[in-house]
């Protein structure tokens, strides 16, 4: 990789202890996330994170056994339960490891920023673009892998282009045994050096750095092949997350999915735009006959490899298409827009400034369009209003069997998650859509309350979607169904609705029946997700 030059970003490294900035990011993030902190497990989180994490706390087990194993690597469950070690197990020391995770991950967009454009201020914008983007500023609390592996890589990048080889091979190994996906980032770096014109011995020991974290990983699967006698996950998973998205129709439309995720996603369009705009405009003159300095074309050649090989493996794997997946590129563009603008507008900070405020919108005002409630903001209704569903139940509803879907069937039957003191007996269906409800309505009644809720952020009005084509394409690819109200729900089933909540698009609700059945004849939830 190309030298990051041998005075500018080690002397700015030196004025700025790397030890301070952590500190002074991890009191921010942890501040900004404060209202946040002790909010109950939500979707994911309490599918598998928190019970897998939560089976090694009690057992030292690292393949779950209270949930399907995926075959994830175990380290995000050895931090949490290390963390609940040494604090407890409850959601803020949780949470707040997290917080701590996403301040290593800033921490590393600093030093990338300042290695790439030995720039403080470009490096302090970077950072807070970067934390306040909604879909990381969700992420920095809520206990998925991804922000782990997002953190080892941009650290992972970071050393690489200090031609810190192995260092940087260790924290790839690190986002590998974080996030099995990550692996994707090393390997296409590795492809990139061999196309290099670099001397022979250096670029095959960047090679062999580079493809060495195959190894652990490798090594993890033996460990779970030879536990559970699968090699990537239960079948149902593989199938969902591989074999099930390779048609070339389901590709295309993912790889669409995924270039807009990367640029226009939760308002990373107006950097995006504004960016594009700058480029139209000639870099700006320091002194006669010297420009403001771009980002070496040798470290913009690592941000593109990067982004196109996780934006083509994330259209090629993976059922649901989450932006978490995605975590790691968001800063690498925010890093090029960033420098883009002061390279070429003299009040670049102004820009800075409109794409902070659009950030700071997309945290709490939702798009127009389809979107996981994980990406902003949003999670944080549907965690309110499951709690405040819950309460109904245990406070009017207590010893009743309850039919629900995931995951309130989980939070009903795991008191970790934080929702329940005790288990509620539930029987779950798949969703609440018209063909559910009548494969539910024909089946014995063994519940006495039903426990409704939106599973599917789905605005009434859709401008960017192809109409009732691009609806048949979502509910082929990508899992899309849609929810009947209540009432309808009420009615195919033979209940009332007895209380209901709604907000910003999303809504619960309690279904009663006149008949009592027998509790002890209710289906459990079973094995969580």
């Amino acid at each position: 990789m190309a030298p990051a030059g041998k005075s500018g970003p080690r002397v700015a490294l030196k004025r700025v202890p790397l030890w301070a900035v952590l500190a002074a990011l991890f009191a921010v993030v942890l501040a900004l996330h404060a209202p946040l902190l002790r909010l109950p497990y939500y979707w994911d989180e309490a599918g598998y994170y928190i019970p897998a994490a939560y089976d090694f706390f009690r057992s030292g087990t690292m393949i779950p056994y209270s949930t399907q194993s995926n075959a994830h690597p175990p380290l995000p469950s050895l931090v949490l339960a290390g963390a609940w070690k040494v604090f407890k197990f409850a959601p803020l020391a949780t949470r707040a490891t997290m917080c701590f995770v996403a301040a290593i991950g800033l921490a590393a967009v600093w030093r990338l920023a300042l290695i790439t454009t030995r720039k403080h201020s470009v490096a302090t914008a970077t950072v807070a673009l970067t934390a306040l983007y909604p879909v990381w500023f969700a992420q920095s609390s809520l206990a998925h892998a991804d922000l782990f592996a997002a953190a080892a890589t941009l650290w992972a990048l970071a050393l690489l282009l200090e031609k810190r080889i192995w260092p940087s091979a260790l924290c790839f190994a690190l986002a590998a045994l974080s996030k099995e996906t990550a692996i994707v980032t090393p390997l296409a770096l590795a492809v990139l050096e061999s196309w290099r014109r670099s001397p022979r011995r250096r670029r095959i020991l960047t090679v062999t750095a580079l493809l060495s974290p195959l190894l652990p990983l490798a090594g993890w699967y033996v460990y779970h092949w030879r536990r559970m006698g699968y090699v990537f996950g239960n079948p149902q998973y593989v199938r969902y997350n591989a074999t099930a998205t390779l048609a070339p129709e389901r590709v295309l439309l993912a790889l669409g999915y995924r270039l807009l995720h990367v640029t226009g996603h939760m308002n990373m369009f107006v950097p995006v735009a504004l960016m594009l705009a700058c480029v139209l405009l000639p870099p700006i003159e320091e002194s006669p006959g010297r420009l403001r300095e771009r980002i070496a074309p040798a470290h913009q050649a690592v941000f593109y490899v990067v982004i196109a090989a996780n934006v083509v493996l994330f259209s090629l794997l993976g059922g649901a298409l989450l932006t978490r997946y995605l975590l790691p590129l968001y800063p690498l563009v925010l890093l090029l827009a960033v420098n883009t603008f002061r390279r070429r507008i003299l009040e670049w900070t102004s820009l800075v400034a409109l794409s902070a405020a659009a950030f700071v919108v997309g945290l709490f005002v939702n798009p127009p369009y389809r979107f996981a409630p994980e990406d902003n903001l949003e999670y944080v209704t549907v965690v309110h209003l499951h709690q405040a569903a819950i309460a109904q139940v245990m406070e009017h509803f207590r010893g009743a069997t309850v039919l629900t879907a995931w995951p309130a069937a989980d939070e009903l039957t795991k008191p970790e998650l934080g929702y329940v003191q005790r288990p509620v007996p539930v029987v779950e269906i798949d969703n609440f859509s018209a063909e559910e409800m009548r494969r539910t309505a024909e089946l014995p009644q063994t519940w006495s309350v039903a426990l409704a809720f939106s599973t599917k952020y789905d605005p009434a009005r859709l401008p960017f979607v192809f109409g009732s084509r691009g609806e048949a394409w979502d509910s082929r690819y990508f899992d899309f169904h849609r929810d009947l109200p209540p009432g309808i729900i009420a009615r195919l089933l033979g209940g009332r609705v007895a209380w209901g909540e709604a907000h910003k698009g999303e809504w619960v609700a309690l279904l009663q029946f006149e008949y009592i059945p027998d509790a002890r004849q209710a289906r459990s939830a079973g094995a969580g997700r």
